[in-house]
């Protein structure tokens, strides 16, 4: 007998597969209903979550409401107001128009829908299951829609396990809503969890002014404005000074008509028209709205919808970059590199002639005083706690050189020696400060305060004593004030508080680490990183032979924390072959 290997899925199945790709863990169920409640015509819409949303998400709106009718078939695959068919997808300007959140929601959760159109005498209240009708009937209610989505993934397990901790998936929450906040200020929006409130912004019709509520003063402050036009796009927000940097793009937020999304090509866009003055590595803050007319955008790409297609690309590139140039150069921005010129000593003033920013930017150099302290610091650690011993015979170095200030260049042998002098250190620091405990921290007379963002508040807390255990001291004054008031001894002078706010995006940026020393190694990775000399040092042959001898003098010299390699060997034949010699 022959059994058939293909079966058609029975509904159920499809459904929770169909879901998956809609609703990933609660930030997606937030995302899909506050859109709905955009989509609504909602002024107000507050969001109540309970245990990181994974217990509970609640969102209420005082929207258009649902008839009976409506709300009775909203739940199911592929129903929707926004579009009547296909020719629609080309045109849509509604956040969603899929047909698949509710469904996708239900399907995965205990659902509870209440809904009332203004008018109407009573309301509807519907009960979901699994993506079954448990109940239905009249229910007081007020004008809007009310919906408590509870047990998320009670019925796919495997789904729920891979959920992140409360604090965790709650900062991802916190990010759908200030995202939309910041698209909508013409929306208030409330945020709380666990009761206690997190994020609050007035409908004031002013970005700049939703900007302050979510970024604080301190980064509103280093914000400039963006207006420009041309026959294909119409681009305003906000962009950041030249002076005022991430080390990721978290702070980066684009809308396309009025849609909150991912864009590579817009993030490229803006760093091009900075031109020379951003530093490596680092990334302006923006918050840029985008219109362009629906038949140059494909938003049917992703069933999150967070990501599109652009009919003309490379012209939208050119005008995001033209865009952010333009007022990079019209906006008085030298005033104030003076000033950080004087504050920091960073720059070298040749002259008493104010310089442009630009020419600024291009001719910065590392300090040879800031690279001696870091080589110092390393090199009296290894004194005090290893034996002191020269690189073996089959290591003799000679230094030749630099190149570009980032690579060291030595012969060994008969072969060629590249030491990445940024990696080299980090590895040297990176072992330090394992080694280290709770030596080498060194306290600020001054508690330094740390301007923190909704996301960034609500994770700081779970990771505070793995800073602290790597050296960083950091004091909770008030529900949501933070200082530090002590860092690691290996990352010399600090005057600000960016390179804790590095660590910690970089920290999340690395996605999901696993519970105890997980987190607290990769922030010992960070401070290493932050700590260590940087790439366009310029050193002197003492300080190469010095970072050298310190870099073998190491467990592990041959490749940095990230696993990146430290040294790249060429021998005699590998020269050769590079040379096509026989």
């Amino acid at each position: 007998m022959v059994v058939n290997k293909i079966q058609v899925l029975d509904e159920a199945t499809i459904n929770k597969i169909a879901a998956g790709e809609v609703i990933e863990r609660p930030g997606s169920v937030v995302k899909e209903l506050v859109e709905n409640s955009i989509d609504a015509g909602a002024a107000d819409i507050r969001i109540e979550v309970m245990g990181g949303g994974i217990q509970s998400i609640k969102v209420t709106d005082n929207g258009s409401g649902m008839s009976r009718e409506d709300v009775s078939i909203a739940f199911l695959k592929h129903a929707t107001s926004k579009i009547r068919d296909a020719h629609d997808i080309e045109k849509v300007l509604t956040l969603g128009f899929r047909g698949e959140a509710l469904s996708s929601i239900t399907a995965v959760s205990k659902v509870e829908i209440t809904t009332k159109r203004p008018g109407e005498v009573a309301g509807t209240r519907v009960v979901v299951h699994g993506g079954e009708v448990v109940s239905m009937g009249d229910a007081g209610a007020a004008d809007g829609t009310s919906i408590v989505v509870e047990d998320l993934f009670f019925n796919t397990p495997a789904r729920r396990k891979f959920l992140k901790k409360g604090r965790s998936e709650l900062a991802h929450i916190v990010d759908v809503v200030t995202r939309n906040a910041l698209g909508h200020n013409d929306v208030s929006f409330y945020l709380s969890h666990n009761g206690r409130e997190l994020f609050r912004s007035p409908a004031s019709g002013d970005l700049f002014d939703t900007i302050v509520h979510i970024y604080g003063p301190g980064i509103a402050r280093e914000l400039i404005p963006v207006n420009f036009t041309n026959d294909l796009v119409q681009i305003s927000g906000y962009i950041s000074k030249p002076g005022f940097t991430r080390s990721d793009k978290d702070h980066q937020t684009f809308f396309i008509n009025g849609r909150p999304v991912r864009s590579k090509t817009i993030s490229d866009a803006i760093s091009l028209g900075y031109y020379t003055r951003l530093p490596r590595g680092r990334y302006p803050v923006a918050v840029l709205n985008i219109a362009l007319d629906t038949s140059e955008v494909d938003v049917n790409v992703h069933p999150t919808k967070q990501h599109v297609r652009f009919g003309h690309e490379l012209a939208l590139m050119n005008a995001v970059s033209e865009a952010v140039g333009s007022i990079l150069s019209e906006t008085e921005l030298v005033p104030e590199a003076k000033e950080a010129v004087t504050q920091t000593k960073l720059y070298p003033a040749p002259s008493t002639e104010v310089q442009n920013i630009s020419e600024i930017q291009t001719e910065f150099k590392v300090p040879v005083a800031d690279t001696q302290r870091r080589l110092t610091r390393t090199d009296r650690y290894l004194a005090q706690t290893h034996e002191v011993t020269e690189i073996g015979p089959h290591l003799e170095l000679q230094i030749l050189g630099q190149v570009d200030n980032v690579y060291i260049v030595a012969r060994t042998g008969d072969g060629l020696v590249l030491i990445d002098q940024h990696a080299a250190h980090e590895r040297i620091l990176y072992e330090q400060v394992l080694e280290s405990g709770d030596r080498g921290v060194q306290e600020f007379i001054t508690p330094v305060n740390l301007e923190l963002n909704s996301k960034e508040k609500v994770l700081i807390k779970d990771y505070i004593p793995h800073l602290e255990e790597a050296g960083f001291i950091v004091s909770e004054f008030g529900p949501d004030s933070f200082a530090v008031t002590a860092v690691p001894h290996i990352l010399g002078r600090v005057d600000d508080t960016t390179v804790v706010h590095d660590i910690i995006s970089d920290i999340l940026s690395g996605g999901r680490v696993r519970d105890g020393t997980g987190i607290s190694e990769q922030v010992y990775k960070s401070t290493a990183c932050r700590g260590a000399i940087k790439a366009g040092a310029a050193l002197t042959r003492e300080q190469m032979e010095n970072l050298v001898a310190q870099l073998y003098r190491t467990k592990n010299p041959h490749t940095c924390p990230h696993g990146r390699p430290t040294v790249v060997t060429f021998s005699r034949s590998d020269l050769d072959k590079l040379f096509k010699r026989i």
